[in-house]
């Protein structure tokens, strides 16, 4: 039964044909941005005692619309100003509403980390993400076979960016290997689009402790985002619950005060 994963991969692969027809690799490395010195993630995670990487997006196959009017440097300068981590930029058009000039544009306005979130299949995407102004980039490992995704992470960290490789379920950990510089675990099963945060704490036991460790999606209240850094998570990628503003308003200060670590 073919699922909205299927369905994401099988429509990327039609963009990226779209874009190596359009665009060559030159093209990306004579862009302005592309020998900009990136900043690290990773390091950005590791200078906080929990470190938010707050996303923008404009829908979602799981949520639907959540803000199509979503302003990209309004909302970037305000995580900015709350001292996020990181910036997760969604890309991907047809089913999140977003664009490669969402980073771009996001880009142009702060100075904080930026990972591009794509479904990425191609080492091409990776030059877009570099000539964009990406940081890092997100590979899942659900859509790459293990020498794909170590041949994405070694092209991307060659690139200069970093590299978080996500997974869901004991099964995919096995396709994380030793180079990225990132795990995260997806509470959200992609091909059910069913989202369960105790996901994250089932697989931790199963992790490599010396690796920079987040947790992603379906976190609505403080207290998870507690319990996940009493855990042993270095940080968490929050999105919707901080466009829908159950988030915002404690979060970011929460997260800023001693006393409540």
């Amino acid at each position: 039964m073919k699922t909205i994963l299927d369905t994401i991969v099988a429509n990327k692969r039609i963009e990226v044909a779209n874009l190596k027809s359009n665009k060559t690799y030159t093209d990306f490395e004579n862009s302005e941005l592309f020998n900009r010195d990136t900043i690290s993630l990773k390091q950005s995670i590791q200078t906080q005692n929990f470190g938010i990487i707050a996303e923008i997006k404009r829908k979602s196959p799981s949520t639907g619309v959540i803000d199509t009017e979503l302003s990209v440097s309004k909302q970037g300068g305000f995580y900015e100003e709350n001292g996020v981590a990181g910036i997760s930029c969604l890309t991907d058009n047809l089913f999140f509403g977003g664009n490669i000039q969402d980073l771009n544009d996001l880009r142009d306005c702060v100075d904080t980390p930026i990972l591009r979130k794509e479904f990425i299949i191609d080492e091409i995407q990776l030059f877009e993400a570099k000539s964009a102004g990406a940081d890092a980039v997100l590979l899942i490992s659900e859509i790459l076979d293990s020498q794909k995704a170590l041949h994405l992470t070694i092209m991307a960290q060659q690139l200069g960016m970093e590299v978080m490789m996500e997974c869901h379920d004991k099964h995919h950990l096995d396709l994380i290997n030793d180079q990225v510089d990132i795990i995260g675990i997806n509470n959200r099963n992609l091909h059910l689009q069913k989202t369960d945060i105790r996901t994250s704490f089932d697989l931790y036991p199963f992790l490599p402790k010396d690796k920079v460790l987040i947790s992603e999606s379906g976190i609505k209240m403080e207290s998870e985002v507690f319990k996940l850094m009493k855990t042993g998570y270095h940080g968490a990628l929050i999105g919707e619950s901080i466009l829908n503003n159950t988030l915002s308003k404690n979060l970011f200060q929460t997260m800023k005060t001693e006393s409540a670590l």
